[in-house]
């Protein structure tokens, strides 16, 4: 079990973060009931302050937290709470409870991409590749070839640039089917053992 200081309350500080993104999804409190029904059951338990209650995240929602690993800061007074989310973490239905980019880049990506596929708005190159799956197979291949020809002729700069044409090209391609780019960077911490 994590030893955790509690403050006067009997509470400590829990940041919830998406194990394969880094996006800080929210910020709950712990107490030693709720941190041993973490730890037993694997999913996210927090003391709820408004209810005065144990709360198990997405009892009512469905939207629970798989938790990968949790760890005490160097003080022992706030913990971090790395997690697979199995849907939204805020009660508004967002991925996360901050408003603006939390995750950095690939977060980012994955909000606007997701936010393209919803409203397909005109105009907007992203909508066109979603709409049209040729399109979004015909620029992987083109992008992949760019790539490989600036690993083996191009600069430094270059390759980098083309990697960041074909992974883009690649996040659409997943989002047409309805994956994200957490649901691949999930897959890569898997491999990263």
């Amino acid at each position: 079990m994590v030893n955790l200081k509690y403050d006067a309350q009997g509470l400590a500080p829990a940041v919830v973060v998406h194990a394969a993104t880094g996006e800080v999804l929210t910020v709950a409190y712990v107490n030693e009931a709720s941190l041993r029904k973490t730890e037993e059951t694997g999913e996210t338990w927090f003391w709820s302050r408004s209810r005065q209650a144990l709360w198990h995240k997405g009892e009512t929602s469905g939207n629970v937290q798989k938790v990968v690993s949790l760890a005490a800061d160097c003080d022992a007074d706030a913990l971090v709470v790395r997690v697979l989310p199995q849907g939204p973490a805020c009660h508004r239905n967002t991925p996360t409870c901050f408003d603006g980019p939390s995750g950095g880049a690939v977060a980012e990506l994955d909000g606007v991409l997701a936010q393209r596929a919803k409203d397909l708005p005109d105009g907007s190159y992203s909508t066109k590749l979603l709409k049209d799956s040729n399109l979004r197979i015909k620029k992987i291949g083109e992008e992949g070839a760019e790539f490989l020809q600036a690993l083996l002729t191009g600069s430094d700069e270059r390759a980098v640039e083309e990697a960041a044409d074909l992974f883009y090209h690649v996040a659409v391609a997943l989002r047409a089917r309805g994956l994200t780019l957490a649901q691949l960077q999930a897959e890569l911490l898997k491999r990263a053992k």
